[in-house]
């Protein structure tokens, strides 16, 4: 074999790895600009959700990680949902409500804990939750990362509403366009 071809041979290997580490599951390159993935609100004012990287999207199996912003008094629905969450305070200030009363036949009174800037917080399994931007001059942002993508959420009218009365909302708005719905059943 000449010298021209074995350059080439090895040309063509190198391309075909380069190209391959650059392209991850489903044509996603491995690295990223956040400001060039798609934000959303999905209908809910004050709310911006980008998706970095996800199980229906990108094909992550394992854990999913998702950029949100609230605007000041911007809030989640209490809900619960069967993944561990957590999540990584970028600015601003605001309450987490978690009712850890997965035992009980309802959420109950959640304990409050104050979240800030660069302060870090999980939420186990099946534990109803909610957030909220209680600061009103500042919005807050956190990166969440949740186990056991999709997320199958239940979502709650007030603490006291039953476990099996919560309401499933699978797949979850930012999966919708791309995930094809299958039976569930409430993990509790």
């Amino acid at each position: 074999m000449g010298f021209f071809w074995i350059s080439l041979l090895i040309a063509l290997l190198l391309w075909g790895i380069a190209e391959a580490s650059y392209w991850a599951t489903n044509g996603v390159p491995i690295v990223r600009n956040i400001s060039e993935i798609h934000e959303d609100n999905y209908g809910r004012l004050g709310l911006s959700h980008i998706t970095i990287a996800g199980s229906v999207m990108h094909g992550f199996k394992e854990v999913e990680v998702w950029l949100q912003t609230f605007a000041p008094g911007t809030r989640t629905p209490i809900h619960r949902h069967s993944c561990e969450e957590i999540f990584v305070v970028l600015k601003g200030s605001g309450t987490l409500y978690l009712a850890s009363n997965s035992h009980k036949n309802y959420p109950g009174s959640p304990q409050e804990f104050p979240i800030f800037a660069n302060s870090t917080f999980y939420v186990p399994v099946n534990d109803a939750h909610q957030v909220w931007n209680t600061n009103e001059h500042e919005d807050l942002q956190f990166l969440v990362i949740i186990s056991r993508p999709p997320v199958k959420v239940f979502i709650y009218d007030d603490w006291f509403m039953p476990h099996t009365a919560a309401k499933l909302k699978y797949p979850y708005y930012w999966d919708e366009k791309c995930c094809q719905s299958s039976p569930v059943k409430d993990e509790l």
